[in-house]
């Protein structure tokens, strides 16, 4: 491999430089690419996406810039880090090490395949604390195979030179020396160059949310197997879990439609015949759904039902999703 990553150099004093940037379309990672494009570095960028964050603001990002986008979907071999993280989680469910990893090890593929010269992220130092610290950078750099081939142009005077520095590819001059959680100067450069279209600051993980993250926790430990839909499905309603069944209540007319297209052939779904209420879909993980599963998602639409508060008789429609 090291033979391979030579190669690439060698060849580059021949040609443009070319750079591979994860983009996920924060400010960081924005910043990052538009530094390298500065510098006329031929940019691409690279997103991932899994059924907890999609590529939507890097497929932005990278039309305004005019690069290309490469979209990679690693839904399955991220949810089994996420089961499973070998360097653990942060404050939620969200195993920001691991999944770094996983994702550079993508990257370097493409590189060794597509001759890129470096790979870059929006990283900087000190701003996450599980993840961004020096001994984080370090470690990520070196178990994804990346060992001097990895450049983080916001806090790269920061770093130690890459090799793209050191065979002046890129100008070690003109990155950034940007350090901690405070967000001024990356919000001072995109006022700048005139970068308007980033979201808001960690909003775009749903494993870095509690609740999200709780429920996950949850699916877990009471499936057996949980797939792609599962997880899915945790983004929809009002989840509830009972002996290993799951009951999950619309709290709107969207989410009742969206449960009923859900269902799978053994799950259950609860309606009231009148008035009209929420949607409850009950799936069994450990065999077919109890009697008494049933009576305790008739509770909990009960519960969120105004309009039925006081009465003491309410019918119930239970069928079986249209599959």
């Amino acid at each position: 491999m090291a033979r391979e990553l030579r190669k690439i150099f060698n060849k580059s004093l021949m040609k443009k430089a070319r750079a591979l940037v994860l983009l996920s379309g924060g400010l960081d990672s924005i910043l990052a690419a538009r530094l390298l494009l500065k510098q006329k570095i031929k940019v691409e960028a690279l997103v991932f996406k899994s059924c907890f964050f999609g590529s939507e603001q890097a497929e932005i990002t990278a039309k305004k810039f005019g690069i290309n986008l490469k979209i990679a979907d690693f839904s399955q071999r991220h949810f089994e880090i996420v089961k499973n993280p070998r360097f653990g989680y942060g404050k939620n469910m969200n195993p920001c090490i691991d999944c770094h990893i996983l994702m550079l090890g993508f990257a370097k593929e493409i590189m060794v395949k597509e001759g890129f010269d470096f790979i870059a992220t929006g990283e900087v130092l000190g701003e996450r604390p599980m993840s961004q610290n020096r001994q984080s950078l370090e470690l990520i750099e070196k178990q994804s195979g990346l060992k001097g081939y990895l450049l983080r142009p916001l806090s790269a005077k920061l770093l130690e030179p890459t090799i793209a520095e050191q065979k002046g590819i890129i100008d070690r001059n003109n990155l950034l020396a940007i350090r901690g959680r405070s967000r001024k100067e990356q919000l001072a450069l995109a006022k700048k160059w005139k970068i308007d279209w980033f979201p808001a600051p960690s909003g775009g993980c749903l494993l870095t949310d509690f609740h999200f993250s709780e429920k996950l926790r949850d699916l877990i430990k009471n499936a057996v197997k949980p797939d792609m839909d599962d997880i899915n499905l945790l983004k929809i309603g009002r989840h509830f879990w009972d002996n290993g069944v799951q009951i999950i209540i619309g709290r709107n007319y969207q989410e009742n439609l969206k449960l009923r297209e859900a269902g799978r052939k053994s799950d259950v779904l609860l309606e009231m015949k009148e008035p009209a209420g929420p949607t409850a879909l009950v799936r069994g993980y450990k065999g077919k759904v109890s009697e008494k599963s049933i009576q305790k998602a008739k509770e909990l639409i009960r519960s969120y039902a105004p309009k039925v508060r006081g009465k003491k008789i309410i019918l119930f429609d239970a069928f079986l999703p249209d599959c």
